[in-house]
């Protein structure tokens, strides 16, 4: 699919740039204007794009329009000691059914991914996550989705897809890409226990909201393994996040979401990351347009602090403890460089015995040191056995 579908940057937030500072971040990336068109995406390493699509947000109509309050506070930030190229291309427009929009965002997230662009989508309604799960089918792997959001979405199958049942479709439809999915955030009142039972039959990793939020780094090594970060803002508090009819009075503070915005930025990993349910009509004095800006500055921030590490490759980088719990012994590698730490999970598939890494924390390596089986070790264990 061409990029000619797209629809230009809001006059409006293309209007404000001649009022910022040069050295602004609207002065410093390329904008797909009605003047300019399409930037050339040679060399481009981010590209923020806008999802005008909300007609399956559940209890959030008005969701999917006016990305230019997000788009004028973000072009006024200043940019870091950045390296990468970024390019603003717009907006995907609503297709004349949500299965149209939603083909549409498949197909040019594919395009982007190819050429290795990372992007940053805002939308719209959640079920867009499903379109940027599909895009990721000519890849040929299995893939790692990391949801922040108070309810896991997994709701009943129906014929058509909504902002709280999406999950249900990426578990159940074939090709299944789906290794993982972690939820971050998840406040247990807003979830059925047969759906808490299913999560945990799946080996799939879920973090309380207070457990995240008494430790934020305990969900570092989560999107240091996702492909794709998915954000709703109903995960927000709603006096940090008015702008979301689902909002709540308990949620992540402003400061924790960009946090995890930085984290999902830094993960060399993450492949796409996206911010869902803005309602622009609720946002009182565009204070939720203002944090989604901020949130999307981490994520950059984050993405030009990446660095590659694999303990298997250099290994005289990395400090290697050895733990034997019963009859296994596990292998912690610590990264003299970023002071992350991963573990070595031996396995056996179709009679061949392998060995993989996944990240972890500290935390995994306390766990193990007293007898006990890290969670995110026995969980993936046995999915991959």
């Amino acid at each position: 699919m061409s990029l000619d579908l797209l629809v230009p940057v809001e006059e409006i937030a293309v209007a404000h740039t001649a009022l910022i500072s040069d050295l602004s971040l609207g002065k410093n990336i390329k904008i797909h204007t009605k003047q300019n068109g399409i930037p050339d995406l040679e060399n481009v390493q981010i590209a923020i794009l806008g999802v005008l699509e909300g007609r399956n947000a559940v209890d959030n109509l008005g969701t999917g329009k006016s990305f230019e309050n997000i788009r004028k506070y973000l072009y006024q930030m200043f940019p870091g000691n950045w390296f990468s190229n970024i390019v603003d291309l717009g907006n995907i427009p609503k297709g004349e059914t949500v299965e149209d929009t939603l083909f549409a965002v498949k197909e040019i997230l594919s395009l982007l991914i190819k050429k290795n662009i990372t992007p940053i989508i805002i939308g719209g309604s959640q079920d867009i996550t499903y379109a940027n799960y599909r895009a990721f089918d000519h890849l040929d792997k299995t893939v790692n989705l990391a949801v922040v959001d108070n309810r896991f979405d997994l709701g009943e199958l129906e014929d058509t897809i909504n902002s709280q049942n999406y999950l249900h479709k990426i578990v159940m439809e074939k090709p299944n890409n789906l290794f993982n999915f972690s939820n971050i955030g998840f406040q247990t009142f807003f979830n059925a226990q047969e759906e808490i039972d299913l999560v945990d039959k799946l080996f799939f990793d879920t973090f309380r909201l207070g457990e995240v939020a008494n430790d934020m780094s305990l969900v570092e090594p989560v999107f240091r393994d996702a492909d794709i970060v998915s954000i709703d803002l109903g995960a927000v508090r709603k006096s940090d996040a008015p702008a979301n009819n689902n909002a709540t009075p308990n949620g992540f503070y402003g400061e924790q979401i960009c946090a995890i915005a930085r984290y999902a930025g830094i993960s060399y990993k993450n492949a796409s990351f996206g911010i869902y349910e803005y309602n622009a009509k609720l946002d009182e004095r565009e204070q939720t347009a203002h944090l989604v800006a901020q949130m999307i500055w981490y994520f950059i921030e984050g993405f030009n602090y990446r660095i590659e590490e694999n303990p298997f490759l250099d290994k005289d980088e990395y400090q290697k403890f050895i733990v034997l719990i019963e009859d296994d012994t596990i292998n912690f590698y610590k990264s003299d460089r970023s002071e992350r730490w991963w573990m070595e999970i031996a396995y056996t598939h179709n009679k061949i015995k392998k060995t993989t890494l996944i990240p972890c924390a500290y935390q995994d390596y306390l766990i193990a040191n007293d007898q006990i089986y890290p969670e995110r070790w026995l969980k993936t264990f046995r999915k991959l056995n």
